[in-house]
Formats: C-alpha cells, sequence, structure tokens
C-alpha cells in the first residue's frame, strides 16, 4: 500500500472511533455486548442449538473472533479477516427465521448494555445490514425478510 492510501485508512478509522466514542462505544463495550448477546444466544431454545453444534467446544475462539468482527464494523479495528458467508452457508438448518430471532436477541442485548441511545441504534443498523446480507446469500433475494420460513 502506499503512503496516500495509509493516510486514508488512517483517517477513515480515527472518524470511526471518534464516531464510536462520541456514542460511548470502545472495546470494553465491544466485550461486554458480544459476551452478553452470545450468552443469550446460547441459552435460546431455538437458536442455541444451532450455534453449539456449529460451534462445539471453540466458544471461547468464537468469542475472540466475534469481538474482532465487532470492533472491526463498530470502530474501524480492521482486526476481522473470516469469511462469515461461507461459514453461515454451511449451516443447513438455518432458515430466515432464525434471522429474526438473532436481530431481536441482539436488540434486546442492547437496549440492556448500550451505553447510549445513539449506541444502541449504531449497532442495530449494522446487525440489520449483516443480517440482510447474509439471509440474501444464503436463501437469495426471495428468501429476505419470510419470517417464519
Amino acid at each position: 500500500m502506499n503512503t496516500t492510501h495509509l493516510k486514508i485508512v488512517g483517517e477513515r478509522r480515527a472518524g470511526i472511533q471518534a464516531k464510536a466514542a462520541a456514542m460511548g462505544v470502545d472495546e470494553a463495550y465491544v466485550s461486554e455486548l458480544v459476551n452478553a448477546f452470545y450468552s443469550r444466544i446460547r441459552e435460546d431454545r431455538l437458536l442455541g442449538p444451532i450455534f453449539d453444534e456449529a460451534i462445539g467446544d471453540r466458544w471461547g475462539l468464537h468469542l475472540e473472533k466475534m469481538k474482532d468482527f465487532w470492533a472491526t464494523v463498530a470502530l474501524g479495528a480492521g482486526r476481522y479477516s473470516g469469511e462469515p458467508i461461507p461459514a453461515h452457508k454451511k449451516l443447513v438448518e438455518v432458515r430466515p427465521r432464525h434471522f429474526d430471532e438473532w436481530l431481536e436477541l441482539f436488540e434486546e442485548t442492547l437496549q440492556d448494555t448500550a451505553p447510549t441511545p445513539e449506541a444502541a441504534a449504531y449497532f442495530m443498523g449494522h446487525a440489520r445490514q449483516i443480517g440482510r446480507g447474509l439471509q440474501i446469500a444464503m436463501f437469495g433475494a426471495s428468501g429476505f425478510g419470510r419470517a417464519g420460513a
């Protein structure tokens, strides 16, 4: 990468971090959010078994990966390098209704943990976008938003 590109990336990252900080979002909050959310996922009767089967005894690794993912999304951290679409396409039992449940649990977690209402809205906007992208990748445009399917 050339110096101009690195400068642009650095400026963009600083802008994202400043925006997040103004909402009370930092690395510590990302960690708290991920831990609280996946605790709820594991207890959920619909999603828990799917996650447990896919993750098995690698929950610690998964949580660290999700912290890197959300820190990259929310703070521009640049630490996540996974491939979420192929990973999710392997989950043949997942249906569009599972995404609705995932978003509902995520929103409840944000309501209980977010440092500000703006932080909750910020994360929910990203979560909806991510969920929509994964749903379209898994089920096509016709499968998007078909709760209960």
